[in-house]
């Protein structure tokens, strides 16, 4: 592979750079690069920005009102707007749900949902995992009864993430419990203002309202919200788990963290001496930095893959593990840079124009809840010790 941009690759990283330079609102960038919490609406801000730029789908066919890029470019887009602390696009409607409905869906279904998904005028959520049902998705028992043209629902999702701020939650429902459990599940849209649909806070152990439970009560559902055929869900659930794993792998996320980590590491000392001049810790620096740069060039196979409309297949399973290590690693780093400082809690101290006095340097306020945070990308999305299954299975053929 040559790794090496063209000059047009050059000159359209120029003019991203340039773009989101101009355009991304300082109040967000404020947040992002310090580590502070990001409201709903830091989102949809940011996406209706780029909508209005042509840039709210990258990785979107034209034909959808995408940008049509190639992989390379649509890479070059996320990392220079992760590096700029642009907010990271909620994948659920643009990422996930979305290209189901492009690959799957009817095209009424793609008149009615895609256009709103990219002007962010309407916020998905995913209703994959229940109280029994985490990485094992074929063993979902939310019931989904045919009853003349709509479908009743009942049943219960869990850790659902920001299911509180959601218009539409897409679900895999059981549609026929006689059969394989991979064989009677299918594909549903559901209006989260529907009777029946009752969110409750999940509070993680950072004091972070960002997960949440989801019950459905007897909601009734159009038979026209089922994507593609009835109890042939599995299909496209996997389809989409493919397009999440890769996501997962952050790549441009770490890059800026990286970056942040060895900023920090300059500024605090050890005996006297820059932190990252001491060998032990700068050895654990570079073991991530070579650790991100291999993955990088496996993402990139990945995303070639995809331009030649194969789905992702096992290999998002070792972006998905590698992405999510390399995160953790970061976030631990970042940490035992700020020391003792790093043990606090103090969720009100992450809101922008917090007043209130200052525990130890302003950096640190985040790092501390960030680490505990993080420890969930190893779980959600399949754990990797699910993934390290699958490689296992469809790589080394074990």
């Amino acid at each position: 592979m040559n790794l090496n941009f063209t000059p047009e690759e050059l000159a359209f990283r120029q003019e991203v750079r340039d773009f989101v330079a101009a355009s991304l609102p300082a109040d967000i960038r404020h947040k992002v690069i310090n580590g502070l919490i990001l409201g709903r609406d830091d989102y949809v801000r940011w996406q209706k920005i780029l909508h209005a730029k042509g840039w709210g789908g990258a990785a979107w066919k034209k034909d959808f009102g995408g940008t049509g890029w190639s992989t390379v470019q649509q890479y070059i887009f996320e990392e220079e707007c992760a590096a700029a602390g642009a907010p990271r696009a909620i994948p659920f409607g643009l990422k996930m749900v979305a290209p189901v409905l492009m690959q799957y869906g009817s095209p009424k279904q793609q008149d009615r949902f895609l256009p709103k998904i990219l002007s962010a005028d309407e916020w998905w959520c995913q209703g994959y995992s229940e109280p029994g049902s985490g990485s094992d998705l074929a063993s979902v028992k939310t019931r989904a009864v045919r009853d003349g043209d709509r479908y009743i629902v009942n049943g219960q999702k869990t850790w659902t993430t920001q299911a509180q701020y959601a218009d539409w939650i897409f679900c895999l429902v059981r549609t026929d419990p006689e059969a394989k459990p991979q064989r009677g599940i299918s594909f549903l849209l559901i209006d989260m203002r529907s009777p029946g649909v009752t969110v409750r806070p999940i509070i993680t152990m950072d004091g972070a309202h960002e997960v949440n439970e989801v019950w459905l009560e007897n909601v009734e559902v159009p038979v026209e919200n089922l994507v593609g055929e009835e109890n042939a869900g599995w299909t496209y659930a996997k389809f989409l788990l493919g397009h999440e794993r890769t996501n997962i792998a952050g790549i441009g996320i770490a890059k800026r963290e990286l970056s942040r980590l060895k900023r920090l590491a300059s500024i605090e000392t050890k005996n006297g001496k820059p932190l990252i001049k001491d060998p032990l810790f700068a050895t654990r620096i570079a073991q991530v930095e070579i650790d991100l740069t291999a993955l990088e060039i496996t993402n990139l196979r990945v995303l070639a893959a995809e331009a030649e409309r194969r789905a992702p297949g096992p290999e998002a399973s070792i972006l998905k593990i590698k992405g999510t290590e390399i995160q953790q690693a970061i976030t631990e780093l970042l940490v035992q840079v700020a020391g003792p400082y790093a043990l606090q809690l103090r969720r009100e101290a992450m809101a922008a124009g917090y007043q209130g006095d200052p525990v130890g340097p302003f950096y640190s306020v985040p790092l501390g809840p960030n680490y505990l945070n993080m420890r969930k990308l190893s779980i959600y999305g399949g754990s990797n010790e699910i993934q390290k299954n699958i490689i296992s299975q469809m790589i080394l053929g074990l």
